[in-house]
């Protein structure tokens, strides 16, 4: 990955001709090319301690290259990205260090313990909750543990359905290598391309297929990690009565209490069928009535999303993308289905049915195949509008289905007020039988600090609304204030009390999801 933009660069393109338009009739064209050249601080770390690096894990891969360090800076979160396109990259690790196994990750973080060393686990590079940019300050430096060289399946068990994957495998190799025994994890989130399997157990990663699949921690059966003080193997049975399940210390630590070094995921068959079609209801209210009931009584499809009015209207990415732009009006409802030929045929009768009865016109599938062929490219249309002088961030809450009409209102209201005339759309990404999770995107002629104080004004109607304030997408660099706020006091001590336990001196991730 570039540090200014996302994933491959031949996906890098100018902002599409309808796109354009739309930014120049909402905020005007300013052309704001990233700063090219930028020098990097020279590596802080003495020869001595390369040189113990060099024993723990090979000479070749132990690199102070400016190239690489370059690709190592921080994450792919709007604030990251803006300041690495400004000329920022003081963030730059001191070292990138490339572990085989959890023996050479454990004799790294010994060293670092040794010398003080902050350590940042790297996987795929797309973290956008602020995950790779640790607190420097009173380290001896920084090593970016690159652990993409664990790219390995290690056991696939088809009787249990269960597979053993390396935490450096990114999305796309780790199906390939389960396609080749018939199976897939299901997992594809918007980073999917370019993301790994160890980040999306840190994140607590949701794919966009969560509705039949599940949520990348659901998925995790067990577990190994590597903390400064011990190795941990989580998950010996499929269940387990043994006290509190220790996994969930892991998944979501985003490498803050140790490094994660396997997973073992529920996997399923490549399903036979895929088919992605498009709804119209009139309104996003009985949009979202309708998935609640889909939620709480079934059939659930494996895709189920829902666009607002504004974002139906108006995607950014591509106007057709959302089945027919704004002379369709209403909400545009993208239903998926994935299985055996039979299965598919069964869950998608019974959806239709239910779906027309709850008011919702069927768009055939020209906006579900729209959608699909698009869904991993947002993040390139970003890069776009950055060029043109628009920022566009994201951010999302999940909440009981009860709250939502409040959440929805609240939130748009709070972005819209806080950053005049920008344009901020909204869709349900993921849906439980209690409540769901919304997705808001805004575009803005605004500086970072703009973003910052309207997103903390975003999070502030959140907390009033009784929302979670959720960090599997991009809430950016600046969510730590509100941990306390979302588990309390008490929780933020519990947090305390395992990091001291598991990383006593602080090396792992400083600063980094416990205040």
């Amino acid at each position: 990955m570039h540090p200014t933009r996302w994933g491959d660069p031949a996906g890098a393109a100018p902002l599409p001709e309808p796109a354009r338009a739309l930014v120049e009739l909402a905020f005007g064209v300013t052309d704001s090319p990233a700063a090219t050249a930028v020098s990097l601080p020279a590596p802080a770390l003495d020869e001595a301690v390369l040189a113990e690096l060099r024993t723990a894990v090979g000479d070749a891969h132990v690199v102070t290259d400016d190239a690489i360090r370059r690709l190592r800076t921080r994450g792919k979160s709007t604030p990251d990205l803006l300041r690495a396109r400004a000329g920022d990259l003081t963030d730059a690790p001191d070292v990138v260090v490339r572990p085989v196994g959890a023996h050479e990750v454990a004799a790294v973080l010994a060293i670092a313990v040794r010398h003080h060393l902050a350590v940042v686990p790297f996987g795929g590079g797309t973290a956008v909750t602020g995950g790779l940019a640790p607190d420097r300050e009173g380290y001896a430096g920084v090593v970016s543990l690159d652990l993409r060289r664990m790219n390995h399946l290690v056991e696939v068990d088809p009787v249990s359905m269960t597979a053993t994957l390396e935490p450096g495998l990114l999305g796309p190799e780790a199906e390939a290598l389960l396609a080749e025994h018939g199976l897939t994890l299901g997992h594809f989130p918007q980073s999917f391309e370019h993301a790994s399997i160890g980040g999306f157990a840190a994140t607590r990663s949701s794919g966009q297929a969560s509705a039949g699949y599940g949520r990348f921690d659901a998925m995790v059966v067990a577990l190994t990690a590597v903390t400064p003080t011990g190795r941990l193997s989580l998950g010996v049975a499929p269940a387990s009565a043994a006290g509190p399940d220790l996994r969930q210390l892991l998944l979501g630590s985003e490498g803050a209490f140790g490094v994660i070094t396997s997973v073992t995921v529920r996997v399923r068959p490549i399903p036979e069928a895929k088919v992605y079609e498009g709804w119209r209801f009139a309104t996003f209210a009985e949009g979202r009535d309708a998935m609640r009931e889909l939620a709480q009584s079934g059939p659930l499809p494996t895709v189920l999303r829902l666009s607002d009015e504004s974002e139906t209207a108006l995607s950014l990415a591509d106007p057709d993308a959302v089945g027919g732009g704004a002379s369709a009006g209403g909400c545009l409802m993208i239903t998926g289905y994935e299985g055996s030929a039979a299965d598919v045929a069964a869950k998608q009768t019974s959806v239709t049915a239910l779906l027309t009865d709850l008011g919702g016109v069927p768009g055939g599938e020209e906006p579900g195949r729209a959608w699909a062929a698009g869904r991993f490219k947002a993040p390139y249309l970003r890069d776009s509008m950055l060029d043109v002088g628009v920022l566009v961030e994201t951010l999302e809450t999940a909440t009981f289905w009860s709250r939502v009409e409040q959440t929805y209102a609240d939130v748009k209201a709070a972005l819209g007020a806080s950053l005049p005339g920008a344009l901020v759309l909204c869709h349900v990404s993921h849906v439980y039988e209690t409540g769901c999770s919304l997705y808001f995107t805004v575009a803005a002629r605004a500086t970072e600090p703009a973003w910052r104080a309207a997103k903390a004004a975003a999070t502030d109607a959140m907390v009033a609304a009784r929302a979670t304030i959720t960090h599997h997408h991009a809430v950016g660099t600046d969510h730590k204030p509100w941990l306390a706020r979302e588990i309390g006091e008490t929780g933020v001590r519990v947090l305390r009390a395992v990091k001291a336990e598991l990383d006593p001196t602080g090396i792992l991730n400083p600063g980094v999801l416990v205040p």
